[in-house]
């Protein structure tokens, strides 16, 4: 089957040199996307490009090579400010990932303002990564961490949501998108309704920046996070957007070279923004790749991608409803292209090694959302992930595996 229009998806295929390759003898079928996607020819291009050619420290060499690292690495700053809508490069801060970057805000934001009895809220959908730092920051502060619950699809109870909320409420972290299920939260209403009690609020966009379109301003968020690696760009680098005004309140979250205008025994003043939180010599080479991500994003179009996975997830769901005694976990209409299932009498994991035998790329497990899991009743699941590559035929081949899978476990 061939995607209809003029999305060219075997074009785009032939940008990514891993999808070439066999695995076990059989073609590779990588669907573990929402773990990590696989990097275009331009991203690993640009690393290349980097190392050979102008591979320098930045802002303080006053060579060729310096300057030429300089610019390209505050190009990607720019883009991504351009991605995500913020309204100054400034506010771009590089960390080294989504983990990275809610640790940063947890401890400069949360040591700075929270108080004992505050209040942080958060969802029974989280990664682990917005968990346990806001668990570390409420017990060093004393403060109160309440979760909004979900129905048995993992649809937020909002009216608990609304409930919960009050003048002790000072922080709301909420994932945009569940990186276990693919249902999109209603962060737009979370955060008017946050904002109405003065809260601050951070969205977790490991999984919805790939996928939906972004703009933090008409978001009205103050912080949003998300992973370099799940844009088709590379590992180890991850963007903190925040509202100046906040960043320009909050300390430095590590100390040394680059986030310090003056140093004496005596005293240190800080750097201006971004670099106040950019401590040390930053991940260069990465940030610069961090660009060809999501320029190869933007070359194809979020609402032609979108289109495409969207395309793929109904083909998949209709698919896998046929396989006896599957179940799919969160099987709701507002998601990306995402799919979590069980069936019965299968372990998760038995089912990814037989599935890897043929050539199947799938995550299993909790997927670091064991809270999720254990309001769910279940110790995990097998999870299909899709992105701009992959294509119906590929679709087929994740049900034929599946169903030759359970004719050797049950």
């Amino acid at each position: 089957m061939e995607t209809e229009g003029t999305y060219d998806v075997q074009a785009i295929r032939a940008q990514f040199p891993i999808l070439s390759r066999k695995v076990k003898g059989k073609d590779l079928v990588y669907l573990d996307n929402a773990a990590t996607a696989q990097k275009p020819l331009a991203v690993i291009d640009a690393l290349v490009h980097y190392y050979s050619h102008y591979n320098a420290n930045i802002h303080r060499g006053l060579h060729t090579l310096a300057d030429e690292a300089t610019a390209a690495y505050e190009a990607s700053r720019t883009a991504v400010k351009d991605f995500v809508g913020a309204s100054s490069p400034d506010e771009i801060i590089f960390t080294k990932g989504t983990t990275d970057s809610i640790n940063l805000v947890a401890h400069s934001w949360g040591k700075s303002f929270l108080q004992e009895g505050d209040e942080i809220i958060i969802t029974s959908l989280e990664h682990h990564a917005n968990i346990v730092p806001w668990q570390m920051i409420a017990a060093e502060k004393k403060a109160i961490l309440r979760v909004i619950p979900i129905d048995d699809n993992g649809i937020l109870d909002m009216e608990a949501f609304k409930a919960m909320l009050g003048p002790k409420t000072k922080f709301v972290s909420v994932i945009h998108v569940s990186n276990a299920l693919g249902i999109i939260n209603p962060v737009e209403e979370i955060i008017r309704l946050a904002h109405e009690q003065h809260a601050v609020v951070l969205v977790d966009g490991a999984q919805s920046s790939v996928h939906l379109d972004i703009d933090v301003q008409t978001l009205g968020c103050d912080f949003y996070v998300f992973s370099g690696h799940k844009i088709y760009g590379p590992t180890g680098v991850g963007v903190l957007y925040g509202r100046r005004d906040l960043l320009e309140s909050m300390p430095p979250y590590q100390g040394g070279g680059e986030m310090i205008k003056e140093v004496r025994f005596e005293y240190t003043t800080y750097n201006e923004l971004p670099f106040k939180f950019e401590a040390g010599t930053p991940n260069i080479a990465d940030v610069i790749a961090l660009k060809a991500g999501i320029d190869f994003i933007n070359s194809i179009g979020k609402p032609a991608i979108r289109k495409h996975e969207e395309m793929l997830l109904e083909y998949a769901t209709a698919q896998l409803k046929d396989i006896s005694g599957l179940r799919i976990i969160g099987d709701v209409k507002n998601k990306v292209s995402v799919i979590s299932f069980i069936i019965d009498g299968v372990h998760p994991q038995d089912l990814a090694i037989l599935l890897d035998n043929q050539g199947v790329a799938v995550r299993t497990g909790h997927h670091c959302a064991q809270p999720l899991m254990h309001r769910l009743g279940i110790v995990g699941t097998t999870r299909a992930s899709f992105a701009a590559y992959n294509t119906l035929e590929e679709i087929d081949v994740l049900t034929q595996a599946l169903n030759k899978s359970l004719k050797m476990l049950l």
